[in-house]
This record gives structure tokens, sequence and C-alpha cells, in this order.
């Protein structure tokens, strides 16, 4: 299990004073977690976030409900805005014309 980071649930690593800001956010995702309300990380966003965003991989154990995808979505939201993909692109036809 070579450079995995097990990031389970314990209620003694959760820092109340801690923000999103001490996480090292890009200001874009910081300002869409602050339009959506959020101020405090879950304690599974603080033990997850810092290592993902380092690059290294991540299990995490939490009950439903804790912020689970947020905390892996985070990671990957600024990766790719650090690191912007190639343009692609998909044309789907309308329904109809696909079936003529």
């Amino acid at each position: 299990m070579h450079g995995i980071v097990l990031a389970f649930l314990f209620v003694f690593w959760y820092n109340v004073s801690m923000n999103f800001i001490d996480l090292n956010i890009v200001p874009r995702i910081l300002d869409a977690i602050k339009k959506e309300g959020y101020e405090t990380p879950s304690p599974i966003q603080q033990q997850a976030i810092p290592p993902a965003l380092q690059g290294r991989d991540v299990l995490g154990c939490a009950q439903t409900g804790t912020g689970k995808t947020a905390a892996f979505a985070i990671p990957i939201l600024q990766y790719l805005h650090n690191n912007p993909p190639s343009p692609e692109l998909l044309a789907l036809p309308p329904a109809k014309r696909a079936r003529a």
C-alpha cells in the first residue's frame, strides 16, 4: 500500500477552528464553497484534503453525510483547475436526426 493515506474519522483529530482557507484551496473553489454556505471542513475533509492535494492516494471512511464527496471532489477540482485538460469535443446530434 505504498503512498496510501488512511483518513479515518476520529473525533479527537477534529479541529473546530480550522476553515477551508487553512486547507490551501484555490480562491475560485473557496468562493464556491463559501457560496454554498460551508465555512468549516468536516473531520474527514480536514484529514483527506491535504494529502490528496499533495497528490497522495487517500482512502477515507466516515459515516453517511459527513462530507466524503467534497473531501475527494475538492482536490480533484483543484487539480483540474491547476492542470486544465486539452480541449476535447463530444457532439451529440438531436435524437430525431440520429434516427434518420
